[in-house]
């Protein structure tokens, strides 16, 4: 043990990088579906990580690891394989060579809750890979972090995963992401006026359903049938669809067509299976069609708990009303604040 550890860091690098929401052909973006179209759109708040440097000689661990949602503070053994109290955390700090003459603590912040099937899982690795990357010479692009945070999720730790939530933590912004081949794609940020911009921002509202995502029996049985169906399958052909639309309407400032697309897309998630659209989301639907909601999406891939997208309509004391309502209904229901990002992983 050293007899004093420095308290002023050698140097401190940031790194943050948005969530997604409205992810309109999502199951499409996996190596089941061959190829896929998806539209999904990046908001604050964002991920947020920090990484302060200090001698390696002055630190008795190379990397100390703080995730503060959970007020854990330990140390993380280089060249483990087993990542045992948070392996996405631990992996994506395996993913990247650390220069062996630095310790670093590595703050880690978010604050959307756990479970919200908003892509937070990605954006954390993305930010963590995109700060720790800052540490050597030579800088990774915006989409090698994401595909360097997905290796994370499919090789190190074996998990089933899309592209989709790391390429919009990387870009941020409204994107129109092509998947030509597994994993590859390519992404089209999606530029709209301000004024079609703004109004997209103040229509959006985001509903947490209080209760952690976990479905993965369920996932299993939609991602056999699916492979059996192969890349032609109708129902992964109409979630593509949904994506297209959505990027169609976004650009022409359609806010009706935008919101029929969420919809249909999620009537086709819930042709995948039923309980992906959970009887949770349902009541909130039902609410929402009372106030003249355009639109509904289920975030992510869909199942128990997580979270709903609602693309409200113009008029703003409706929409502050249904808000208020739906704390009435439930009280697990918690609308997240949001703002459309613009920009996806910064590093500083």
């Amino acid at each position: 043990m050293p007899d004093s550890i420095p308290e002023t860091p050698v140097r401190i690098i940031n790194g943050v990088a948005p969530v997604r929401i409205c992810d309109l052909g999502g199951w499409t973006d996996t190596w089941f579906a061959g190829h896929g179209a998806v539209f999904n759109i990046g908001v604050y708040p964002y991920v947020e990580v920090q990484v302060a440097t200090f001698p390696r000689h002055t630190r008795p661990d190379q990397v100390t690891l703080h995730a503060e949602n959970y007020g854990e503070r330990y140390a993380v053994v280089a060249g483990n394989p087993a990542h045992t109290r948070h392996p996405l955390l631990e992996a994506a700090i395996a993913e990247v060579p650390l220069p062996p003459e630095l310790a670093l603590e590595i703050t880690i912040f978010s604050d959307v809750p756990a479970g919200a099937s908003t892509g937070t899982s990605a954006a954390v690795t993305v930010a963590l890979i995109g700060a720790l990357d800052a540490l050597t010479p030579g800088r990774l692009t915006p989409h090698e972090v994401a595909y360097a945070a997905h290796r994370v999720e499919t090789q190190r730790l074996g998990l089933q995963s899309g592209i989709q939530d790391q390429l919009c933590a990387a870009y941020g912004g409204v994107s129109f992401i092509e998947m030509f081949q597994y994993p590859y794609a390519t992404v089209s940020s999606i530029q709209v006026p301000n004024a079609v911009w703004w109004e997209l921002e103040r229509r959006l509202a985001l509903i947490f359903l209080g209760r952690t995502h976990s479905s993965s029996a369920v996932h299993e049985q939609v991602i056999a049938a699916l492979e059996r169906e192969g890349d032609a399958s109708p129902r992964l052909d109409a979630l593509r669809r949904c994506a297209i639309r959505a990027r169609d309407a976004l650009y022409a400032g359609d806010f009706a067509a935008l919101g029929r697309a969420m919809a249909d897309n999620t009537d086709a998630q819930r042709a995948l299976h039923p309980a992906l659209v959970n009887a949770d989301v349902e009541a909130l639907i039902a609410l929402a069609r009372e106030y003249g909601v355009l639109g509904w999406k289920v975030n992510g891939a869909g199942g128990e708990g997580g979270s709903l997208t609602l693309l409200c309509g113009p008029d703003a004391s409706a929409n502050r009303a249904l808000l208020r309502d739906v704390r009435r209904m439930n009280a697990l229901f918690q609308p997240i604040p949001i703002y459309l990002s613009r920009t996806g992983l910064r590093v500083w």
